[in-house]
């Protein structure tokens, strides 16, 4: 085991040049001669006197740092999400903060000038990532994947002007579900609308929608099924009724749609995905909306985005939509920007919005006044007397060791009553009470922070008891 040795002092200071370490002995000190701290105090008496510089303390715009009780809110949400993607079989990915610069700019459209490039440094030119898609589809390109399931959690970056209520900021954090591959039609694609219903099922968020975009299904049966455009117009009329399941089964009726056999197999496909949400049980969740466009250029087929629906005053009032909360769509033709060949592979996935997912939980938590655990300390370990800290730190470490969450106060000697009330603020439910007389009968007391009742506990059966009541609780 390495040894530790603490420098401190004059004294040692005059030997620390003679002392030779025993090999893999580490030694931990800051040490300064008495010249040196003459040296400094007076340097520091003849300098002048400077004010301070006059500047804010804040974060850069579009950021926020998130304290202790946040972060527990954030870690909750974070893992429901992950712990879906791991249900559904992906494997974790992670790729560089930043990018080549060539490998970003014109994969986004109008919105390549949101990108934040780094300075160049007589290297590489860079850029901070602006999704994880893009970051993915070079991924698979670069390493010649041809089918993946894959989720990635990570921060990007957005040079736009932020929207704190609505969740808006220029870095946040991205959850990211994505399917590559060769399949059969519209498999994928419904897993993925079933993903996000899981999750915002889940999260207890409310009623909520998942809208299809119109706009995109046209566009894919205009160019790749060769629809005549009227016809894809005369299918749209229908689609402004906002329908689901039963809209798709209204325009298969149609004589005039049943007539074209371009329209006969879009609508087929369309169909075929609503049979599967069926079966999955959401179809009710779903409906087109002509108004919902795709964001980012490299989306090429249905684009679906989900919102949440508030609840009315009223019950003959319509519902409000207060934003969108997760979206994904299809892109089969962005890895193939990447491969030196052109080879393509399909993919389709689905991002879900945990910043405004964070705030919407956040501000319900305020407004119920929700107390957070901002720990997961299982047992405190206390003691009534002067000068027991050497068994108190026995006794953590043999805590420790047994795999149990457990803390002490850092002093020689806290009173009792600070020790029990810092149980209590901090929510842990256990505390062990050491003192002489335990020590000299070989007891131990366990306290219970939530009914204050005291049991004497043999030490060597201490940690077995704990264990018992922990897994009981």
């Amino acid at each position: 085991m390495p040894q530790l040795g603490f420098l401190h002092g004059r004294a040692w200071a005059a030997l620390l040049g003679q002392l030779r370490r025993p090999p893999g002995a580490v030694c931990i000190g800051a040490v300064r001669s008495h010249s040196q701290v003459a040296e400094a105090t007076l340097a520091s008496q003849l300098k002048p006197h400077k004010e301070k510089p006059n500047f804010i303390l804040k974060t850069p715009k579009g950021t926020r740092d998130f304290s202790p009780q946040q972060m527990v809110v954030r870690e909750k949400i974070l893992d429901m999400v992950v712990s879906c993607f791991k249900r559904h079989g992906a494997k974790r990915l992670d790729t560089p903060a930043f990018e080549l610069k060539e490998m970003l700019t014109e994969r986004y459209g109008e919105d390549s000038g949101l990108i934040y490039d780094l300075k160049d440094q007589g290297g590489e030119l860079l850029s901070l990532r602006y999704d994880l898609t893009v970051p993915f589809a070079r991924y698979l390109a670069m390493n010649k994947v041809k089918k993946m399931k894959r989720y990635h959690v990570g921060k990007v970056w957005r040079r736009e002007s932020p929207t704190i209520v609505q969740g808006r900021y220029r870095e946040f954090c991205q959850c990211d579900f994505d399917i590559a591959g060769h399949f059969d039609p519209m498999i994928p694609d419904a897993e993925c609308v079933k993903i996000m219903c899981e999750i915002l099922s889940g999260l207890q968020l409310g009623d909520f929608l998942i809208k299809m975009s119109w706009k995109d299904v046209r566009h894919e049966m205009v160019a790749k099924r060769g629809l005549a455009p009227e016809v894809a117009d005369r299918i749209g009329d229908y689609v402004q009724c906002h329908g689901g399941v039963s809209l798709v089964e209204d325009m298969l009726q149609d004589p005039e749609l049943s007539r074209n056999k371009q329209a006969l197999e879009g609508l087929g496909d369309l169909k075929l995905l609503f049979d599967y949400l069926t079966l999955f049980g959401i179809a009710e969740k779903i409906s087109f909306d002509l108004s919902l466009a795709r964001g980012l250029d490299y989306y090429t087929g249905v684009i679906y985005e989900a919102v949440l629906l508030q609840t009315p005053a009223q019950a003959e009032e319509e519902p409000l939509n207060v934003g969108s909360v997760a979206a994904g769509g299809r892109y089969d033709g962005l890895v193939g920007m990447f491969d030196p060949k052109g080879h393509t592979v399909p993919c389709v996935g689905l991002s879900i919005g945990v910043e405004r997912i964070f705030s919407i939980v956040e501000q319900r938590m305020k407004t119920f006044g929700e107390k957070i655990r901002t720990t997961e300390t299982q047992v405190f370990v206390a003691t009534p007397q002067k000068n027991f800290l050497r068994e108190r730190l026995k006794l953590i470490a043999e805590l420790w060791d047994a795999g149990i969450k457990a803390e002490l106060m850092y002093k020689n000697n806290p009173k009792l009553l600070t020790q029990l009330h810092y149980s209590e603020d901090m929510g842990i439910p256990l505390v062990v009470i050491i003192g002489e007389q335990e020590l000299k009968e070989g007891f131990i007391k366990l306290r219970s922070v939530a009914s204050r009742e005291e049991v004497a506990i043999k030490r060597e059966n201490l940690v077995a008891e704990i264990q018992k009541r922990l897994s009981e609780s």
